[in-house]
């Protein structure tokens, strides 16, 4: 008795220590996000001054690291502080620094020229609890700009910052949905079943990659219909809508049989599955290649709860993401001058 009683203070004592210990360390790291946005704003206004001289800020850089190096290490090297400068004029008030981002998610979002796209990626990183090496990872296959190819770019910002929940299948698809981090290769014949188990094995990447408020549910849902037995791919739970979401894989370009039968899915989780309090289901049909047109004709013209995304097993090039803006920009210029 006296043993367990032992354990169990050493066990609270262990986790005070630890919860002090990582408070200790994001506080060391915000202050050096304080300091860095500091030694900017001094570098920066100096270079203000009447000295705004391209070559007197080259001189001035150099000067201050070949000062500040030998002391304080590599820390204070002029690509340091140019990234220093860099920092302070991407977030010029200090009071709206976040204490939950440290300086290496600082340095990533810096380097992002759009504002409304620093201002997703860190309502995203607060909200989902982002560590570098997932922000890096959202950031580099294009987070935000497929979801504004999906949506507009008001609903996009609002359902990051949590002004808004998202209420249709479109508002929370990704169209791609990119999953380099399954380890396919693009040139490789595979079956379906080869990319379902490979999601099950990187599970936590590939809810992340749904959004925020997946948790899964089943893999191979049995369903019985009088004598006939289905099987559904993957199916999640999503806690911000309240329902149900149903994937199917196709390597495959998708068919109107495969819309049908997802269709077919998401009636059959609506009418067994869902409890009253829960919102329709949704269904997803994730695919190597769609057709949007058949995808719009084979369901209801008011359809809000079935969606197609096609997945890409690489990282898109900033080029085929700027690319694919155009193409969507331009659909709307024709269509609005018809």
């Amino acid at each position: 008795m006296q043993e367990i009683e032992n354990k169990e203070l050493l066990n609270k004592i262990i986790s005070l220590i630890e919860e002090t210990r990582e408070k200790a360390i994001r506080s060391v790291d915000f202050h050096r996000v304080q300091l860095n946005w500091h030694i900017g704003r001094y570098i920066f206004e100096d270079e203000q001054q009447g000295k705004v001289r391209a070559e007197y800020g080259k001189y001035l850089i150099k000067y201050l690291s070949r000062n500040l190096e030998p002391i304080y290490g590599s820390s204070y090297s002029t690509r340091n502080l140019y990234f220093f400068i860099q920092f302070y004029n991407s977030f010029p008030i200090v009071n709206a620094l976040r204490s939950q981002l440290n300086w290496t998610q600082y340095r990533l979002l810096s380097r992002l020229e759009n504002e409304d796209k620093r201002e997703f990626y860190i309502a995203e990183s607060l909200k989902n609890h982002w560590t570098s090496r997932k922000l890096e990872r959202q950031i580099n296959s294009g987070l935000y700009e497929r979801l504004l190819l999906s949506n507009n770019k008001e609903s996009v910002l609002a359902v990051a910052r949590g002004e808004k929940l998202p209420s249709e299948a479109k508002e929370i698809i990704k169209d791609p949905m990119t999953l380099e981090f399954l380890g396919l290769k693009r040139e490789s014949a595979y079956y379906e079943k080869d990319l379902e188990s490979a999601i099950i094995t990187h599970l936590q990447e590939f809810i992340m990659e749904l959004g925020n408020g997946f948790s899964f549910v089943a893999r191979q849902k049995r369903i019985l219909l009088e004598e006939d037995e289905f099987f559904v791919d993957l199916v999640f739970y999503n806690r911000i809508l309240q329902c149900f979401v149903i994937i199917e894989i196709k390597t495959h370009k998708i068919t109107h049989q495969d819309v049908g039968q997802l269709q077919m899915y998401v009636n059959y989780f609506d009418r067994v599955e869902k409890l009253k309090h829960e919102n329709d289901s949704i269904g997803i049909l994730l695919c190597a290649d769609k057709n949007d047109a058949m995808v719009k004709f084979s369901l209801p013209e008011n359809n809000t709860k079935i969606g197609a995304s096609k997945y890409q097993l690489y990282l898109p090039t900033e080029k085929q993401l700027i690319d694919e803006l155009k193409k969507e920009i331009e659909k709307i210029d024709n269509h609005d001058s018809i």
